[in-house]
């Protein structure tokens, strides 16, 4: 015979009937009514998963641990290439060298919004003729280097965050 509605019931020891608390000694559940004494716990409210670093009602570790330092919101990240660097990845004479070359070689990293160009050459190494090389921000000794191969730099306009008006 087929499920019909009448033929439905829940599994047995499914229902069970509720706990009557507070109903005197002879229930088992009198005065404190399976609650323990005192704590979290025997409180009326929430006592689920508790708080990230909450630590049972003792001071958490963010509290007692001392605070020092500044972490300044506005500040401008800025990664910095050494031009020998550079030359070493692109030797050809006359190449183009933007930020997202840069990038792509591995020099910077793939987040960097603003990177500056440090003259920094090794002992031994030389410049490519004609190196073009584009940046947010340029050294002056790293001006100068690229002035003395012939070559030139392209300081990249830095945008200016929209202001929310």
């Amino acid at each position: 015979m087929g499920t019909s509605l009448h033929t439905l019931a829940p599994n047995p020891g499914a229902n069970r009937p509720k706990k009557r608390l507070g109903r005197g000694h002879g229930s088992g559940l009198h005065k404190t009514s399976g609650k323990g004494t005192k704590g979290q716990k025997a409180r009326t409210g929430h006592h689920g998963i508790p708080k990230p670093g909450f630590e049972g009602g003792q001071t958490a570790m963010a509290r007692r641990l001392p605070k020092r330092g500044f972490n300044n919101p506005f500040r401008k990240e800025i990664f910095a290439v050494n031009l020998g660097d550079i030359a070493a990845r692109f030797e050809n004479a006359g190449s183009v060298i933007g930020i997202d070359e840069l990038k792509n070689v591995g020099l910077v990293p793939r987040s960097a919004k603003l990177v500056k160009v440090l003259g920094e050459v090794r002992e031994g190494q030389k410049l490519a003729d004609k190196l073009t090389v584009s940046a947010h921000y340029f050294s002056a000794s790293a001006k100068e280097k690229l002035a003395a191969a012939k070559g030139s730099f392209q300081e990249v306009a830095v945008r200016a965050k929209a202001s929310a008006s």
